[in-house]
């Protein structure tokens, strides 16, 4: 089974290194690794790992906090695919299809930022409409969405009470960007988490930008 770690460790030479020996030791296939966010001496990164039938995830946090400095922010089951530089791939696909756009983008978006699912949504004089929705979005209706008009991308607090219950219970991390206009959002959800990062956010709302004017064009 396919997990997906995210880990905080030093960004200094050999410590990723180490981490990897330590995943290895203790049972673990590493298909990928991807850098999140890198500052002020720590690195964020995602792996991508494989477990043998029989071991529990709670190995690969003994694994990699055994290494010193290194803190595991999360560990959830993975089954997307492991190309996380597919933006180009995706906008050209939009380019080709427009009038499919945005379900391309909402499908698409998950598998970029390894995320549960995305929904587009509408805001129009307080009324929401979905406008398109990815495989594994939630399907029951949305309520209020206070936050809309959206400015700028940003991450959402999840314990807001227009959240659904059921999103609260699987502890979903929300963020969202503007799709072109503030009244047109992205949601993304990823449920068990982990947190959504800066980096991973500034990433959404470029994607957005560039779905937007090539949409609009």
């Amino acid at each position: 089974m396919s997990f997906l770690i995210r880990v905080q460790l030093p960004d200094s030479p050999g410590v990723l290194g180490a981490v990897a020996s330590a995943l290895g030791l203790a049972g673990a296939d590493i298909l990928s690794v991807d850098v999140v966010e890198r500052g002020n001496g720590i690195a964020i990164d995602d792996l991508v790992v494989e477990l043998p039938s029989g071991r529990l995830p709670d190995t690969l946090i003994t694994a990699a906090e055994s290494v010193d400095g290194v803190e595991v922010d999360a560990v959830r089951p993975y089954a997307g695919v492991l190309d996380t530089h597919r933006e180009l791939e995706l906008v050209e696909e939009i380019a080709a299809r427009p009038a499919s756009g945005l379900e391309l983008l909402a499908d698409g978006v998950p598998r970029i930022v390894r995320a549960g699912w995305s929904l587009v949504v509408q805001y129009d004089d307080g009324d929401i409409t979905r406008l398109a929705s990815s495989t594994a979005a939630p399907e029951a209706p949305l309520g209020e969405l206070p936050w809309l008009p959206l400015e700028r991308a940003s991450v959402l607090d999840a314990e807001e009470p227009w959240v659904p219950e059921m999103w609260r219970e699987l502890g979903t991390e929300l963020a969202a960007t503007p799709v072109g206009k503030p009244d047109r959002a992205l949601l993304v959800g990823r449920p068990g988490g982990p947190m959504f990062r800066a980096a991973e956010v500034a990433r959404l709302a470029h994607l957005a930008g560039i779905v937007a004017v090539v949409l609009d064009s």
